[in-house]
């Protein structure tokens, strides 16, 4: 059963009041934090709680009796301890502010990344979590004052392909020209998809090659996916090239 917090009663200030509303909403927030604090630990003491939250134990010690008024089933008392008992769970789309624009700007930059079936899947991961919010009129997704700048390329229906690819682990053969002009036919084991302001790069083990390669999307002049099916193998896989990757930035 889902769980909602109380907010306090706004003891006859008109809800307008912007001061209110955002005292109310940062309480909100402080009370998320609180219980999903008490569900990681067993026993917790006001003082470890406030110094979390960075807040004084007074105002732990009145969270918590709100809390509890509220029919949040949390045991214990002041100078011994609380305890929030097992099975309880917080709702699954309970974010913060700051929550909302950060999922606002990744929705944003995915839809604009060219892959047409993760553009879709952007557009209803919001409207998805837009219809669960406690309050969606007041707090819409689309309204975020954060836009992505990436520019969709033309066609990138490759780039759909090469993920769907990288899920399944199959082998992908290529035709590229490199930065030279000179073209090669290379069958490669993608990883990763790299999303750029002007297209896309996959980085691979490259099987000609024997080694971790990476190719951009607008020198890859053919792309087929094929049946074979490449090992998970530690030393020439994903983790594998970021290791490199991180060494090589250093």
């Amino acid at each position: 059963m889902a769980q909602f917090f109380v907010l306090p009663p706004n003891n006859g200030i008109r809800p307008e009041n912007r001061q209110y509303r955002v005292n109310a909403m940062r309480r909100a927030e402080r009370l998320f934090r609180l219980v999903n604090e008490m569900r990681t630990r067993g026993v917790s003491r006001a003082e470890e709680l406030a110094a979390h939250l960075e807040v004084s134990v007074s105002t732990i010690y009145r969270d918590i009796a709100h809390l509890q008024a509220s029919g949040m089933p949390i045991d214990g008392e002041a100078g011994v301890g609380y305890m929030l008992r097992p099975g309880f769970d917080l709702p699954n789309v309970t974010f913060t502010h700051d929550q909302l624009d950060a999922l606002a700007v990744g929705l944003s930059f995915v839809e604009r990344t060219g892959d047409p079936a993760l553009a879709a899947a952007a557009r209803e991961a919001r409207a998805k979590i837009q219809v669960s919010l406690p309050d969606p009129e007041d707090r819409k997704l689309a309204d975020a004052p954060f836009f992505s700048l990436h520019r969709k390329p033309e066609t990138e229906e490759n780039a759909s392909l090469i993920r769907d690819a990288i899920r399944l682990r199959q082998v992908v053969e290529i035709a590229y020209e490199n930065a030279e002009g000179i073209s090669s036919t290379r069958r490669i084991r993608p990883l990763v998809v790299w999303s750029l302001p002007d297209g896309w790069m996959v980085s691979s083990w490259c099987e000609l090659k024997q080694d971790f390669r990476t190719f951009r999307s607008d020198r890859i002049a053919d792309l087929h996916v094929t049946d074979d099916i490449f090992e998970d193998d530690p030393e020439r896989g994903l983790a594998a090239f970021m290791e490199l990757e991180n060494c090589a930035d250093h």
